[in-house]
């Protein structure tokens, strides 16, 4: 059985990683993780081991004794070392997504956190819309542009899968304006957002089908002031380490009282 090609060229992305390193466009980066050291602040718990997995290191400078690991397919950490991990805002371009979750609690010691952040199935929606249309326009057909990315409904499940306890999924959409579409583009390129996936063109974007989509993406999502308005959802997946300290769901008939003597109401039976 053939292997299934790579989504993610890793070495196209790390190249545009290192491109936007010079003038670097970090402050969506720079919110989701203020979002996730938030997070950390109501969590009772003090981590003294924490991991941190990014393709940005630079964003973690506020947290001293992390070890810092980059997202490659295989990560370089040791099983039961740490009692957080973050995996900050690279899973939408992981090759093996499932696979990077099994990495990750691997790494953590039993009742250690996982908190994972990804750009969801909403990001960038205007800009996939334009591009397709402009494309399809333009020369009759469509090519890869911007990456899959996962529903926040499959998410969860996916934690479960890589063998979570307590998993949760939830998203925080942040709108952003620009004053059109390739001042946005510009700025993909300076997060090191741009295409790398394995299927793109290997060419440059003709500019007629890049102007075509600047039109289309001001006549359909601009704001009254003429604005384009750009979405970028950022799922967190969080979830525990197994150990036997966690709740447990009781077992079905296993309840010592009744519903309806809790809430002080009668019993009523059941209709045939």
């Amino acid at each position: 059985m053939q292997n299934q090609p790579d989504l993610t060229d890793r070495t196209a992305l790390l190249r545009y990683r290192k491109r936007s390193a010079a003038n670097p466009a970090d402050f969506l980066r720079r919110a989701v993780a203020d979002e996730v050291h938030e997070r950390l602040t109501e969590v009772n718990r003090t981590f003294s081991a924490p991991l941190i997995v990014t393709g940005h290191p630079e964003v973690w400078t506020n947290m001293p004794g992390a070890t810092i690991c980059a997202d490659a397919d295989v990560l370089d950490v040791k099983p039961q070392q740490h009692d957080l991990v973050i995996h900050d805002l690279n899973l939408h371009w992981a090759n093996d997504l499932v696979g990077q979750l099994v990495q990750s609690r691997r790494a953590l010691k039993p009742d250690g956190l996982f908190i994972g952040t990804l750009f969801g199935g909403q990001t960038l929606q205007e800009l996939r819309v334009s591009l397709a249309e402009a494309e399809s326009a333009v020369t009759g057909g469509l090519s890869p542009r911007i990456a899959p990315m996962a529903e926040i409904r499959d998410l969860g499940g996916l934690l479960q899968r890589a063998g979570f306890a307590l998993p949760v999924a939830d998203s925080t959409p942040f709108n952003i304006s620009y004053t059109n579409a390739f001042h946005l583009m510009h700025d993909l390129r300076a997060m090191g957002e741009t295409n790398a996936l394995s299927g793109r063109l290997r060419k440059p974007t003709s500019r007629n089908v890049m102007t075509e989509a600047a039109g289309i993406y001001a006549t359909n999502f601009a704001d009254d002031d003429g604005r384009i308005k750009a979405t970028f959802e950022v799922v967190t997946l969080t979830g525990w380490a197994p150990d036997d300290s966690q709740q447990k769901p009781l077992r079905p008939g296993s309840a010592k009282s009744r519903l309806a003597d809790a809430l002080g109401v009668p019993e009523k039976p059941l209709k045939d």
